[in-house]
């Protein structure tokens, strides 16, 4: 139980009387910060979340966006942070699982997962690595059992995630408009579980995520089983097409009180249940611990009497478990019963509503002195630099990762990971891009511009692919709200969010907020995620191979803005100097001019500059396609800079453009005319990655050595430490 004093004083003041034990467990379980939001809830509204292709229904768990044609695509994104840091494999699984169910709750079919993770220093840090393969293992283990490509994510180290493991999923679905569930309900309507069976595992969890994470509570952490989940889904989808269900929701934190309640609440009724009637995995349980478990593959379903035999049959076919535990009342109150003995009966709006906090802020001590920046040692040999770079644990290839997952399963990936984004194919002849970008060291420095930074990186790597941007998922994560300095940060990286998201027209479709990551050692790095998803109406921009002879061309200015950059931190480490910030106009105007010589099919490839900066960027190109390239570092536009500068400096809003010779001079023309800062900077032949600044060679590489480095050096390190 983890209510606070005076929320058990104004529980009691509310409802007029002390409340029984399973009321307080039921009420702690929804009060939590994780279930009520309650230090973030009034600033989350800053965001917009409205659009034209927005469709509210009231609730739904997932976002809805309308792709036209009759069709629907769902997406949302969760967390099982502290979970995944006691027991990796079974709290990243089970993270899927309850994303998955989030999506189906709409009515529409899960057709992608995507993720975005974080673990402490891999180089150095045994138990960083335990957590990093063990969550990849239950993230692939889990989708592919489940028939559901993972389909992209990003993955990063920081000592600041030391002993600890931040697990994001995300979800996409898909679905005609008309099958949308429209959650509603009559007098009498039946209350029904179905799908896994309560036990005591999960117990807790919700308050679990609301706390700092210093002892193992295993208990908090659910067993995941993508096999009952796989059979919810086409039981859920077969029952919504014969239209069985007039409400709907899935059971995530908080278990059956959160999802009792909320449900009668957004239909704005009463429900009584029996405790009796769940179905349960272990005997002897407590009214509350049926309330507040938080086991897996459930779905709480409101059926009419008339249809509960059809949904018992689906159920039959399937093999899927499912009771009937309660039914619709008009009285406003959650009535938990045990036969015929009373355990909780209370207001569903007090279990709900929180009471908000106004938790105060102030600006970070430290952000005073972290602008400063120092000058370096000139460094003598930038190939071996560049060398010790592409095994960097951030800069080195994910391969490693995404090869776990079953990326093309359902026929609908048309991009795979390992590009800057991936597409999937709709019914409607049309394509969707999704991406998922984070940067904490660039949050840390400068938590509003960071945070810009995640959102514009996500938008860029869906106009690589040829996509407009339509909606933006994302996920706040930081350390303790009620330090004030925190929750500074929390709010400056709200603010960016915001502000981006209105100049830019992208609605916030949906997100999470999770606090209290943080461990012995301190909090966590201010961690926004930003999820993008993009409409392609016509072909994605497929990348095609490039030889010899492409020209390459970049678009957009590199400034000296080297602050959070992976060269500072990996080559120096150095931690501060000035965090790149995004230009707004100049940014729209590159976004637009991309997707027009997208549209007019002169390239054959984009790539967009971010994580190692330019020097990255194109030795990936290279390296991806087994081809060298020569690059003038003079021709990079810009501010007049220092080699190093020019090729690691993370500026945003810039896209490398490769193109056959023959386009170039229609490419120039169009870029002229849109007056966007760009150059011709190079060409790619032979097999070596050349960077040179006049007369002068600054790197000179074999593709084939430096290929062989940034492809194993990851999971050599995970493999063999």
């Amino acid at each position: 139980m983890s209510l606070e004093s005076q929320e058990l004083a104004e529980l009691k003041l509310k409802i007029g009387r002390v409340p029984t034990s399973t009321e307080l467990q039921i009420v702690s379980a929804e009060w939590s910060e994780h279930c009520s939001y309650k230090s973030s809830k009034k600033h989350l509204k800053m965001l917009p979340m409205k659009g034209p292709l927005v469709i509210h229904e009231k609730g739904f768990d997932s976002g809805v966006l309308d792709v036209g044609n009759g069709y629907v695509v769902t997406a949302h994104i969760e967390s099982h942070n502290h979970p995944s840091a006691v027991e990796p494999y079974g709290g990243a699984a089970t993270g899927v699982g309850g994303v998955i169910r989030d999506i189906l709750s709409a009515g529409t079919r899960p057709i992608a997962i995507f993720n975005g993770l974080r673990f402490g220093n891999i180089e150095k840090d045994k138990q960083a690595r335990w957590l990093f393969k063990n969550a990849v293992t239950g993230i692939a283990d889990y989708g592919n059992c489940l028939g559901i490509p993972t389909i992209g994510g990003e993955v990063e180290f920081d000592d600041c995630y030391q002993n600890y493991a931040l697990v994001d999923v995300a979800a996409v679905g898909f679905g005609k408009k008309e099958n949308l569930i429209k959650n509603h309900t009559t007098i009498g309507d039946l209350v029904v579980l179905l799908g896994g069976f309560t036990g005591r595992d999960g117990m807790g969890g919700s308050q679990f995520a609301s706390d700092s994470l210093e002892s193992e509570d295993r208990s908090a952490v659910q067993i995941p089983d993508p096999f009952i989940e796989k059979l919810i889904i086409e039981a859920i989808l077969e029952a919504r097409n014969q239209k069985l269900i007039n409400a709907m929701k899935d059971l995530g934190g908080g278990g059956l009180s959160c999802a009792v309640s909320e449900i009668a609440d957004t239909l704005q009724v009463g429900i009584e249940m029996d405790v009796e009637m769940v179905h349960t995995r272990e005997s002897n349980m407590h009214p509350y611990e049926i309330m507040i478990s938080e086991s897996q593959e459930r779905m709480l379903i409101i059926t009419s009497k008339t249809k509960l035999k059809k949904l018992q049959e689906i159920c039959k076919k399937f093999r899927i478990s499912c009771s009937v535990i309660g039914h619709i009342k008009s009285d406003n109150k959650i009535h938990v019963k045990k036969g015929n003995k009373t355990f909780a009966n209370i207001p569903t709006d007090v279990i709900v509503n929180a009471t908000l906090l106004d938790l105060p802020s102030k600006k970070p001590v430290y952000l005073k002195t972290i602008e400063k920046e120092k000058k370096f040692k000139l460094i003598s040999n930038y190939s071996k630099t560049m060398m010790t770079f592409l095994a960097a644990p951030n800069i080195a290839s994910k391969i490693w990762v995404y090869g776990q997952y079953d990326h093309e399963v359902g026929i609908r990936t048309v991009i795979k990971p390992g590009h800057d984004a991936s597409v999937l194919r709709l019914d409607n002849g049309k394509f969707l891009s999704v991406k998922i970008d984070g940067n904490p060291k660039q949050c840390y420095i400068n938590p509003r511009e960071g945070a810009i930074g995640c959102f514009e990186e996500a938008c860029r790597n869906v106009i690589c692919t040829g996509a407009t941007p339509i909606g933006m998922l994302d996920h706040l994560q930081f350390g303790n709200p009620k330090d004030p300095e925190i929750f500074w940060t929390f709010l400056e990286s709200l603010k960016g969010l915001t502000d981006f998201a209105n100049y830019f027209k992208i609605p916030c479709i949906g997100g999470k907020v999770s606090l209290y990551n943080e461990t012995p050692a301190g909090p966590i790095k201010p961690t926004p995620l930003i999820g993008v998803l993009g409409l392609i109406e016509k072909k994605p921009l497929i990348p095609q191979k490039i030889i010899d002879g492409d020209c390459l061309v970049i678009v957009g200015d590199t400034k000296d803005e080297m602050g959070g950059s992976e060269y500072f931190e990996y080559i120096h480490k150095f931690v501060g100097g000035k965090c790149p910030t995004v230009n707004f106009a100049e940014s729209k105007k590159n976004m637009k001019v991309v997707l027009k010589v997208i549209q007019n099919k002169l390239l054959k490839s984009v790539h967009d500059c971010s994580k190692g900066g330019l020097a990255v960027a194109v030795s990936e190109l290279c390296m991806i396609n087994q081809i060298g390239c020569r690059i003038s570092l003079e021709s990079v536009p810009g501010e007049k800079l220092d080699v190093d500068r020019i090729l690691f400096s993370e500026s945003h809003s810039r896209y490398l453009l490769t193109l056959e010779k023959k386009n170039l001079k229609k490419l120039e023309t169009i870029l002229k005319k849109n007056k966007v800062s760009f150059k011709l900077i190079g060409k790619f032949l032979g097999d070596r990655i050349q960077f040179t600044k006049g007369t002068k060679s600054i790197i000179d590489l074999r593709v084939d050595m430096a290929q062989k480095t940034w492809i194993n050096s990851l999971k050599d390190l995970v493999l063999h430490g």
